[in-house]
């Protein structure tokens, strides 16, 4: 009776320990042995949450960098229709088209200048390289390495964009080509200046842009969302349920007290037969 009084005792002691353990980790799974599979399981799971959490960030840096070149494709924008003014004021006779022509081609060097400086961490978005080979940005956007989105605006400039070498990234829109009959603008070829194709390779890209936001806005929304009901499973499979432990632990001490008590009267109860042949 004694020893099985002493092995419940070391029973409760064990269930007193793990409660009070997880009320002051406030975890259910301190160690692989507590539960194995969920603690693969949640592992897993938690590995994916951050690897959503940096492709959330990614998402960001998509955006941001979008942001910029949609900025300064507007402000572009807004220098087409001003060299368009000074065009239309060229076809007045009593003109300066000299005059008009320096200030088309003070503006046009503007652009030039607005698209070699268009960068987002020290990559140009809006021209090539020297080499013509194109500068590609791919994001990854989900938890798996192929899921990725090729942020390509270039493609969507007709006449202003080169893909080369086959691949989906390896793109690049050198809209500055665009700029030469403008830069090169003189009084005797004002009023035939035409800057339609430019201005249509700047609209779509603008259009480009707007469409890979939208994706990335929509892969935002399901980053949020997986998340959330990731950590939520994680939590369900990791975290104590505080008020439960607080009973167990209540429980297996009343418990432990009482087999503590139970086992000491085991022990006297020999001695009391001895005492009594005495």
């Amino acid at each position: 009776g004694a020893l099985k009084a002493y092995n419940a005792l070391s029973s409760l002691n064990a269930k007193t320990q793990k409660a009070q353990l997880r009320l002051a980790t406030q975890k259910r799974i301190n160690s692989v042995a507590d539960d194995t599979s969920g603690f693969n399981v949640g592992k897993s799971l938690d590995q994916k949450v951050k690897l959503m959490q940096a492709a959330q960030g990614n998402v960001g840096s998509a955006k941001d960098m979008l942001a910029t070149a949609e900025s300064q494709l507007i402000s572009i924008k807004d220098m087409l229709t001003q060299i368009r003014s000074k065009q239309a004021d060229a076809s007045n006779p009593a003109a300066d088209k000299a005059s008009i022509a320096n200030d088309i081609k003070s503006i046009a060097l503007e652009i030039d200048s607005a698209i070699a400086t268009t960068k987002f961490n020290d990559t140009n978005l809006l021209m090539s390289g020297s080499s013509g080979t194109g500068t590609g940005f791919s994001f990854q956007t989900g938890a798996s390495s192929s899921d990725t989105l090729n942020v390509n605006y270039g493609e969507f400039i007709g006449g202003a964009g080169t893909v080369t070498g086959g691949s989906a990234t390896a793109v690049h829109a050198d809209i500055a080509t665009d700029l030469s009959a403008a830069i090169a603008v003189t009084s005797s070829s004002i009023s035939t200046l035409d800057i339609d194709s430019f201005e249509t390779a700047v609209d779509n890209a603008l259009g480009a842009i707007g469409n890979y936001t939208q994706r990335l806005d929509a892969k935002d929304d399901f980053l949020t969302s997986a998340i959330a009901n990731s950590q939520a499973s994680v939590s369900r499979l990791f975290d104590a349920d505080m008020a439960t432990e607080q009973l167990n632990a209540t429980k297996s001490s009343i418990g432990g007290q009482a087999a503590t008590a139970m086992l000491a009267q085991l022990n006297f109860a020999p001695q009391a037969v001895l005492q009594l042949l005495g």
